[in-house]
C-alpha cells in the first residue's frame, strides 16, 4: 500500500506561509479526493484545503495553531483506488523530514553556551516578526513553543498578556504601539475563547490600521425611493433571467465607481514619497462569515457592465462564505463598501481597510416621512457613512464625494445602469 504526502499549498504568488487552523479531518478518517480535509489562513485569506487524494489519513503532520512555510508536509495519506496504482510504496520513501527542519536556518551553528529557549537569530515568521515589532519586544525574551524553540503568534501574544513587553526604543517614542491591558482574574463561570487565526489577522489589522490612518469621517442621509421601486419591480425577472439575486448592491457600485472616477484621492494610498492614485477602482466588498470579515475585491469594477459587475459580487460573497476564496480573491483593492445595513445598523464608523484612502458603508433602508417642497411624503431614506485617512483627504473632498453620490442615487433612473 502506497502513502503520499500533503503539503502546504501556495495560495498565491506572494503568499510564503500558512497556518493551520482547524483540521476537519483526524487520523483514521477515510478521505475522498477534492474532500475538504483542513482550514488553512495566510495573512490574506482563509481557505478550505480539499485532498489531491483518496484514501485514508494516516498522519496530521502539522498541530493546530501551527504556522509552516509553503510546501512542508502536513499531512499523509495512505492512498486508495486510481491513486494507489501511481503511489510509492511507504517502505520506499525517504523518511519525514520534522517541519522544523524547513522553519530553521541552514547555517545554524551548534550553541557554545547553555541555550535559550529562544535565540535571537533564530528565524520567525513575517506575522510573528510584524507583531513583535509592532509591540517593540525582542522575541529573545519569549520562551518559543513551537519545534526546536521556535516563538509563535500564541507565544508573542501569550508574553504580552502576561504585562511583559519590551519598551519600544527610546529614539523612536512616537512609534511605540500601546500596550494591551492585562488580561482580568477570571470569574464563575467565565471561559476563555481560542482566538481563531482568522479573529487573531482581523485584530492585528484593524489595530495597525487606526494606529496608521487618521480618520475622519461624514455621513450623508439619500432618498433611494426610485431606486427601492425599480428594485423590487425587476428582481424577480433579474433572477429568472440570469439566475443572480439582484440587490442594491451593484446600483451603488456603479454610482461609486463613476464618483471615484471624479474623485480619484479617494481611489489612492498614502506612500512615503507621495500619495499614489489609482488607475482602475479595483473595489473590495465586505463580507461577514462565520469566524470574522473578509474583503473579496473585483478588479476593474469601474469597467463592468450591470449583469457582469452582480454576477461578480454573487460569486465572490458566495465563495467567501464557502471558503472557497484564493488569495488574489483579495488582493489589490483600491477602495471598500461595506453593506452594514444587512444588520439593521442606521449609522456607523467602519475603519479603513490599509493601505486604502476610504471606506464607504451603506446602512439600513428605512420608510421615513421627509418634507418634499411644502407637503410631507413618505419615502425611502438610506444613511451612507464615509471614514477617510486625513492624511490624503480633507473635509471638503470627502463631503463633495458624497454629494455627488447622493445626487446620483436620488436623481436615480433605468438610464443610469452602464450596461
Amino acid at each position: 500500500m502506497g502513502v503520499a504526502p500533503i503539503k502546504m499549498p501556495q495560495l498565491g504568488e506572494s503568499v510564503t506561509e500558512g497556518t493551520v487552523d482547524r483540521w476537519l479531518k483526524q487520523e483514521g478518517d477515510y478521505v475522498k479526493r477534492d474532500e475538504p480535509i483542513v482550514e488553512v489562513v495566510t495573512d490574506k485569506v482563509n481557505a478550505e484545503i480539499p485532498s489531491p487524494y483518496e484514501g485514508k489519513l494516516v498522519r496530521i503532520s502539522v498541530p493546530e495553531g501551527t504556522t509552516i512555510p509553503i510546501g512542508v508536509e502536513i499531512a499523509v495519506i495512505e492512498l486508495a483506488g486510481a491513486d494507489a496504482e501511481t503511489a510509492v510504496p511507504a517502505a520506499a520513501q525517504a523518511p519525514r523530514e520534522p517541519v522544523a527542519a524547513a522553519a530553521a536556518p541552514p547555517d545554524r551553528a551548534e550553541a557554545t553556551a547553555p541555550a535559550e529557549p529562544a535565540a535571537p537569530r533564530q528565524r520567525l515568521s513575517p506575522a510573528v516578526r510584524r507583531l513583535a515589532e509592532e509591540h517593540g519586544i525582542d522575541p529573545g525574551r519569549i520562551a518559543g513553543s513551537g519545534q526546536n524553540g521556535r516563538v509563535t503568534r500564541d507565544d508573542v501574544l501569550a508574553f504580552l498578556e502576561r504585562g511583559a513587553p519590551e519598551p519600544a526604543p527610546a529614539q523612536e517614542p512616537a512609534e511605540a504601539a500601546p500596550q494591551p491591558a492585562p488580561r482580568p482574574a477570571d470569574g464563575e463561570g467565565d471561559q476563555l475563547v481560542r482566538l481563531s487565526a482568522m479573529r487573531r489577522s482581523i485584530a492585528e489589522h484593524m489595530t495597525r490600521s487606526l494606529a496608521t490612518s487618521p480618520h475622519a469621517w461624514t455621513m450623508q442621509e439619500i432618498d433611494v425611493t426610485e431606486l427601492v421601486r425599480y428594485r423590487e419591480a425587476e428582481k424577480e425577472g433579474f433572477r429568472q433571467r440570469h439566475g443572480v439575486a439582484l440587490t442594491y448592491l451593484p446600483f451603488v457600485t456603479q454610482v461609486v465607481c463613476d464618483a471615484l472616477r471624479e474623485f480619484p484621492f479617494l481611489n489612492s494610498s498614502w506612500t512615503d514619497d507621495g500619495i499614489l492614485l489609482r488607475k482602475s477602482v479595483h473595489m473590495g466588498f465586505a463580507v461577514a462569515v462565520p469566524d470574522g470579515l473578509i474583503v473579496p475585491v473585483v478588479r476593474d469594477a469601474d469597467r463592468l457592465g450591470f449583469t457582469d459587475l452582480t454576477r461578480a459580487i454573487n460569486d465572490l460573497v458566495d465563495r467567501a462564505r464557502t471558503k472557497r476564496l484564493k488569495p488574489d480573491d483579495v488582493a489589490g483593492g483600491t477602495f471598500t463598501l461595506n453593506n452594514t445595513g444587512a444588520t439593521g445598523s442606521v449609522a456607523s464608523q467602519p475603519i479603513i481597510n490599509q493601505p486604502q484612502a476610504a471606506i464607504l458603508t451603506t446602512e439600513s433602508i428605512l420608510r421615513r416621512p421627509m418634507v418634499i417642497g411644502d407637503g410631507i411624503a413618505i419615502r425611502h431614506m438610506m444613511n451612507m457613512c464615509l471614514s477617510f485617512d486625513h492624511r490624503i483627504i480633507d473635509g471638503m473632498t470627502a463631503g463633495g464625494f458624497l454629494n455627488l453620490i447622493k445626487a446620483r442615487l436620488e436623481s436615480w433612473n433605468p438610464a443610469s445602469i452602464r450596461l
